[in-house]
């Protein structure tokens, strides 16, 4: 043997072990990867910004003293009953049949508690939702399972689902296993066969037609209810353009962290944008328009706490939407679980194989024996907890900010800690005035 040291062995960035790991996983199976979740690549997020709190040249406002609003008016452009919530975090769509019944309820009373809303998702209208949520926002989705005119009537608003940011251009999926006797009969299917969601409506093909459509609900509920367009994070700009011209009150636009209940992961990972790259777009559509605040904008994807929310509004969003934040709030993934997650060959903080119903939470599942271990109760409680804790620090940085309302906020306030992130949201590198692509001043 040669006496000479050996070059010590170096693993490929582009082949690394996990992406080999997937490769062996393909070529023994003959299948795509699905699972639930968003995108868990590193992507410029709301981390990447800072404030900019009030010293001499802003006067900050006293945390125990002066008042910082959080209510936001939802609807206001065209409804004869706009949604005014007590906070500007709402829950975002999740179906009865990606989630059990006792979830559901739990994100009714927890939203209901916290003065928010909640949206139902693809699959239609519980009772336990409808019971326990103030205000329930109903999604309309390409599939049209579960949806019938009566339900528009009794929901507080109406959500017409055109894309989501988990897979902008694609549809949904339940596995077999997932659709149980309520779920077939909620949604018209067999039941235990697998169901794949239309990636576009069957009754319109563009915006011409969405605005044909928008009119139809609008007389089926008499002009009362808010119509929401949510749009998934592909072309923030032209999309909240054509969704306003259209006559949309509100737009929800949803970036590539969004979750999802079951995808193909080749979709999560590389289709669609960072949130933190939509919101400046859509809010320039909105501003080009002379509709900034006319129409509001609810942003979602990737939302975990009040430091986001109020990174969010200063960047001109009105509300956010948050998902698996409120998931994760209920109990999912809850280190609690790490032996029966170990079981099902994971780990606590990392299951995301949402689709095969064996949630020991019993949060995203239909199994009887496990969705009977969640208490929607004590659910509804912590997510109340999570939102009111999510509130008080948005408020916290907006008083530090010397802004009396949430909505006060504005891109003057934020910085950036890359040029990634400066040149999506469109504030300054920390410590210059340069925003990339927009100017040279330092």
């Amino acid at each position: 043997m040669s006496d000479f040291p050996r070059t010590p062995p170096k693993q490929s960035w582009t082949f690394s072990n996990e992406v080999n790991a997937e490769i062996r996983r393909a070529a023994a199976t003959g299948i795509y990867d699905i699972r639930g979740g968003g995108s868990k690549r590193r992507l410029p997020h709301f981390d990447d910004l800072l404030f900019l709190g009030a010293s001499i040249s802003r006067y900050p406002l006293e945390g125990y003293r002066e008042k910082c609003a959080t209510d936001v008016w939802l609807g206001t452009r065209f409804a004869k009953n706009p949604i005014h919530l007590d906070i500007p975090i709402t829950i975002a769509g999740m179906s009865f049949g990606a989630l059990s019944g006792p979830a559901k309820e739990a994100l009714g009373r927890g939203a209901s508690a916290a003065g928010t809303s909640t949206t139902t998702g693809d699959g239609g209208m519980t009772e336990e939702e409808r019971g326990h949520s103030q205000n329930l926002v109903y999604q309309y989705l390409p599939s049209r399972y579960g949806m019938n005119p009566d339900d528009l009537r009794r929901a507080d608003a109406i959500e017409i689902v055109v894309g989501q940011g988990a897979k902008p251009g694609g549809g949904g999926m339940l596995l077999g296993q997932k659709i149980s006797d309520r779920v077939a009969m909620m949604r018209n299917l067999p039941k235990g066969i697998d169901q794949r969601s239309a990636c576009r409506h069957p009754d319109w093909t563009g915006p011409d037609d969405l605005e044909i459509k928008i009119l139809e609900i609008r007389e089926i509920t008499n002009w009362e209810k808010p119509i929401y367009v949510k749009v998934g994070g592909a072309r923030p700009y032209y999309d909240t353009a054509l969704a306003v011209k259209a006559g949309a009150d509100v737009v929800v636009l949803d970036g590539m962290q969004g979750g999802t209940a079951a995808t193909q992961d080749v979709f999560i990972e590389n289709v669609g944008m960072p949130i933190l790259a939509c919101i400046p777009l859509a809010v320039k559509a909105l501003q080009d328009l002379g509709m900034h605040r006319k129409v509001q904008l609810i942003v979602s994807g990737g939302i975990r706490t009040g430091a986001d929310v109020a990174k969010a509004m200063a960047l001109g969003a009105d509300a956010v939407a948050i998902g698996t934040a409120a998931l994760i709030a209920l109990g999912d993934n809850d280190p609690a679980l790490e032996a029966e997650y170990q079981k099902l060959g994971t780990t606590a903080g990392a299951y995301d194989d949402w689709h095969e119903g064996k949630d020991p939470a019993g949060i995203t599942t239909q199994d009887p024996e496990l969705f009977k271990r969640f208490d929607p109760i004590l659910g509804g409680r912590r997510l109340k907890n999570y939102l009111k804790v999510m509130t008080l620090e948005a408020q916290t940085i907006a008083r530090a900010c010397g802004k009396n309302h949430l909505h006060n906020l504005e891109p003057e306030d934020l910085c950036a800690l890359n040029i990634e992130a400066a040149a999506m949201a469109g504030v300054p590198l920390a410590g210059t005035s340069w925003i990339p692509g927009r100017n040279s001043g330092f």
